[in-house]
């Protein structure tokens, strides 16, 4: 088998019902069940759950991998059935997971086997004691995982990898009205995109050409949306840096690549390109033809927050940073942490192999597009294709690890004024705060570069400690 490109079938399915959640119709929910079932057939490529082994996995999480009545079984969990695997379902609500996580490996009692990744896992919940290390399990040289070694490397804390890789998602595509890139005589971002010429200038070009055109009472907008974090990390770069060898992370604040893209991103912000309202969906921010871009996940294009009937929208991904040749991507990353305290290896082994499995398989690919495309008629296979390569191994996933240090960096609900010191770093030079100040990025950095120092220094304690017990 190829393991060339990530399927994104479960990432395509999860647009699917996304886009129902947000009100799709029921003509595009019936589309969906109208799909003939794909027989998943046992395969060879993985093995058989040992007799003796224990049989049955716990997952702790908000939702159950279990199919629900009148639910079709997932792949992973047809595959993980055939090969003698079940899975027990320990039901949590998001406000409560991590507590009750860690009470349960703390009390030793109704340990749950796996429990999905998040931002805080690495390396703050890794120094908690809470998840294992998956090498024993996962041999990252072979076939089905060696397509993700780059990403596992990323994942790595004294020589030990955390994180199973099992997909990659875009994070956000940029949906445009290609009828208003006609009208206003402009490149296709798409034609652009397939002759490698999709990249900050262009786009940038395209946005000023836009707004400068506005007639007389007319107010333009170039983007709307989230993109701000993506644009940066175009450049490959993070505002946190980990060092492997001597397990420590470091601040990258001052990191020229990162002020060039915060430039651009003040720059377009001061010029008046960018339309900061919350729009909620591609409808919403495109249906005028006075905004030229919306950038979100595929959630808020999809479904009733798509095109329509008639509409010949296009998407494309982030614009490339003109100064590398290097594919970059900022990515919604499906993997299942081993918690610590599980001995079931031999089943968590063969559930991340059928999940790998089902995210790769060509013919459950191939299922998932049909879905899609029958829920989400006014999107293209051009469309989707774009989605597919954006979300796959040819593109260099790019995590922050600031996202992972703690809640004061990554948790939103950790600030008063709802944005974690991560968020503010990517995004308040494109932004104004309450009393209508737009920050510089010396000023952004310098304002929170110290409270950065701060929690790194507590993290690099924190392993210390923890690579000491482990030692012991």
């Amino acid at each position: 088998m190829k393991f060339r490109k990530i399927a994104a079938l479960t990432a395509a399915l999860m647009c699917v019902c996304s886009a129902a959640g947000c009100g799709g119709s029921s003509k595009n929910d019936s589309a969906v069940t109208t799909v003939k079932k794909v027989a998943v057939n046992d395969t060879d490529l993985i093995e058989d759950i040992p007799e003796d082994a224990d049989h049955e996995i716990l997952w702790m999480g908000t939702y159950d991998l279990n199919p629900q009545e009148g639910q079709d079984k997932s792949v992973e969990m047809t595959l993980f059935n055939n090969k003698g695997g079940k899975v027990k379902y320990s039901q949590v609500i998001d406000s409560e997971k991590f507590d009750k996580l860690a009470a349960a490996i703390m009390s030793k009692k109704d340990v749950p086997d796996i429990f999905k990744y998040e931002w805080l896992a690495f390396p703050c919940q890794i120094v908690k004691d809470m998840y294992q290390p998956v090498d024993s399990i996962v041999d990252f040289d072979s076939d089905l995982w060696k397509d993700t070694k780059d990403s596992a490397d990323q994942f790595v804390l004294n020589g030990e990898h955390y994180v199973a890789p099992i997909s990659f998602s875009v994070g956000t595509l940029m949906m445009y009205d290609y009828s208003v890139i006609e009208n206003e005589g402009l490149d296709d971002p798409y034609e652009l995109y397939q002759n490698g010429e999709w990249n900050w200038d262009t786009w940038y070009d395209m946005m000023n050409t836009f707004c400068s055109n506005a007639t007389d009472g007319q107010t333009r907008y170039g983007i709307n949306g989230w993109f701000q974090t993506q644009l940066i990390q175009q450049t490959g770069k993070t505002m946190i840096n980990y060092d492997k060898e001597t397990n420590t992370f470091v601040s990258n604040l001052s990191d020229p690549d990162i002020e060039r893209a915060e430039n651009l991103l003040y720059d377009i912000g001061k010029k008046g390109f960018v339309d900061t309202d919350w729009k909620g969906n591609a409808n919403n921010a495109l249906k005028d033809g006075n905004t030229l871009f919306y950038c979100m996940g595929t959630w808020a294009m999809t479904g009733n927050n798509g095109p329509k009937e008639g509409d010949d929208w296009r998407v494309v991904p982030i614009p490339s940073d003109p100064n590398t040749d290097e594919k970059y991507m900022t990515s919604d990353m499906l993997a299942y942490m081993w918690v610590k305290g599980s001995t079931k290896s031999e089943a968590v082994k063969t559930w991340y192999e059928c999940c790998r499995i089902a995210n790769t398989d060509a013919t459950y690919r191939e299922n998932g597009k049909e879905k899609f495309l029958n829920a989400n008629p006014a999107w293209t296979e051009d469309m989707y294709q774009v989605f597919l390569d954006a979300s796959s191994t040819e593109y260099k996933q790019v995590f922050d690890y600031g996202y992972g240090i703690s809640g004061t960096l990554s948790d939103d609900n950790s600030n008063e004024d709802g944005n974690s010191i991560t968020r503010k770093l990517y995004e308040f030079t494109n932004k104004t705060d309450d009393s209508g100040h737009q920050y510089t990025w010396s000023e952004l950095r310098e304002t929170y570069s110290a409270t950065v120092d701060t929690e790194l220094k507590a993290i690099n304690e924190a392993i210390k400690t923890y690579i000491s017990k482990q030692g012991n």
